[in-house]
């Protein structure tokens, strides 16, 4: 099977040849891992047998398509929040809207001028090599596109004492969302639109699921109608304890919730496959807390084991991913056990890796399927 052909039976929870694979990597991992395969790093996942090509048209490309080579690093984003790299993940050292009034807030534009830019973005996914499965991530989309403009405390003091004004700016995040969705749907062969909005922390939602329901799922609804109304299948990224609102998102026609974060309360990725697995797929539950990091490779082998043989107990409904971006202290025997648990070898990887070097050198064949 083609990595397309593989994800789209795990959509339809059908048996693939083997469960599909989209593994986000730390990057320092990502270094790492390029120097033991001898190939760069934007061609590892590829190596590694990923199924799935992506990229950021909104604000998360500030966050993680722009790549500083020095802790304390900076940039000002098109949307005026300024990021530091620190312990090689951008961080947000400043919110521009952080001392704004009421009416310096709703006075805020959002950079339509760029937009044009943001989906360039897309062109070196659509470049890439095999027949992958091919998504747009247009998050965050409202509630954290509303805060890293506003800065947390004051986001949930405005939907708590403002809701006017914190319903209006919530709805213009979801507006621009829009707009670059709308455009990349129009313009690219996706096969699915991703959006994500982390609304809830390691033990609970950030809010009451009530006050989510009043100020964030209309616009956030807006937002996943792009997908739907171009018949792709809509992908939501939500750390963190998000159970309660979970019968939500599928009301709003969600199809694929990631990352499963199975250490949170409610978050059992084997539960959460009982109750909800005949309306969702499922992406991600490989802890990287303590599993990756600190498990032998026999404990990576028996975790990944149990979590595919539940998760695809209908037939598939899975693909697997890690909880998180998997940490720089993971052992290589604990990465390369759990592709093999996936039915990826160490030693495919290492062939495909030398396929890549060749292709780059210009005298490869055509790269095989994934």
């Amino acid at each position: 099977m083609t990595s397309r052909q593989r994800v789209y039976a795990a959509l339809r929870r059908e048996p693939a040849d083997r469960v599909p694979i989209f593994m986000w990597l730390h990057p320092d991992t990502a270094r790492h891992l390029s120097s033991l395969l001898e190939i760069p790093d934007a061609s590892v996942a590829e190596a590694m047998g990923n199924d799935i090509r992506q990229t950021w048209v909104n604000n998360n490309y500030a966050m993680e398509g722009i790549v500083h080579e020095h802790d304390g690093d900076s940039h000002l984003d098109f949307w005026g929040v300024k990021w530091v790299k620190r312990h090689s993940f951008n961080q947000i050292e400043s919110f521009p809207l952080a001392s704004a009034t009421p009416e310096q807030v709703l006075e805020y534009r959002f950079p339509e001028q760029h937009i044009e830019f943001l989906l360039s973005l897309m062109q070196p996914v659509l470049d890439a090599p095999g027949d992958c499965f091919i998504g747009c991530d247009v998050s965050p989309c409202v509630f954290e596109m509303c805060w890293r403009l506003r800065g947390m405390e004051n986001t949930l003091l405005d939907m708590a004492s403002d809701p006017e004004v914190a319903a209006e700016m919530l709805s213009r995040c979801a507006d621009f969302a829009v707009r670059v969705g709308e455009e990349a749907c129009r313009r690219f062969p996706l096969d699915w639109f991703w959006t994500g909005d982390d609304v809830a922390g390691q033990t609970s939602m950030m809010m009451a699921p009530s006050l989510w329901r009043k100020l964030v799922k209309p616009p956030l609804q807006r937002v996943f109608d792009v997908g739907r109304s171009h018949n792709l299948c809509v992908a939501y990224h939500c750390c963190g304890a998000l159970r309660p609102i979970i019968p939500d998102l599928i009301e709003m026609g969600l199809n694929v919730l990631n990352p499963v974060q199975a250490n949170c309360p409610g978050m059992d990725a084997l539960e959460l496959k009982r109750e909800f697995g005949s309306s969702l797929t499922f992406m991600g539950g490989v802890d990287t807390q303590d599993l990756l990091p600190n498990g032998s490779a026999a404990d990576v082998r028996r975790a990944t084991a149990r979590l595919l043989a539940g998760m695809t107990s209908d037939g598939g409904g899975y693909i697997l991913a890690a909880s998180h971006t998997i940490p720089p202290e993971t052992p290589d025997d604990n990465i390369f056990a759990m592709y093999a648990e996936a039915g990826v070898s160490r030693e495919e990887i290492f062939d495909r890796a030398a396929q890549i070097r060749l292709r780059l050198a210009g005298s490869g064949p055509a790269p095989r399927p994934i």
